[in-house]
């Protein structure tokens, strides 16, 4: 995908802010910048998702729960797109926040269904490989 320059006056907080965070990230200024704007809009499109960073990088969360959206969708595709056996299987998440992580995957599928085709990749094997110290040694 291409990009488009724009010229774009920041407040020199907002600067400093962002040109830490890439700091932090060990990426550069643009770089960083273009991933707060995404992430910006899709919550701004989707309320009640959030961004966060773990071991496999930022993703989609739904707001106060730690849940990924991703594995909100991959429960919902296991329970054959089902909303009433999701809905039991999640009774703990509000309406409005399933109705987010559907949402989300609507507008962003090819996001979700790209983590959830790594995730289906781990194996037993390809986890003890690239990282040992988290799993248990073979007997």
């Amino acid at each position: 995908m291409g990009t488009v320059q724009k010229s774009l006056r920041i407040p020199p907080e907002t600067l400093r802010e962002i040109e830490q965070l890439a700091a932090e990230a060990g990426i550069d200024f643009s770089t960083a910048a273009n991933q707060l704007l995404e992430e910006a809009v899709r919550m701004r499109r989707c309320p009640g998702i959030v961004f966060t960073s773990g071991p496999s990088g930022r993703r989609a969360t739904l707001s106060g729960t730690g849940l990924d959206v991703s594995e909100v969708i991959a429960a919902y595709k296991g329970l054959g797109k089902n909303i009433n056996r999701l809905d039991r299987a999640y009774h703990w998440l509000s309406e409005a926040q399933l109705r987010s992580a559907l949402t989300y995957y609507s507008l962003y599928p090819r996001d979700i269904n790209a983590r959830l085709k790594r995730n289906e990749a781990w194996t037993s094997s390809s986890l003890r490989k690239r990282y040992p110290a988290l799993t248990s040694p073979p007997r």
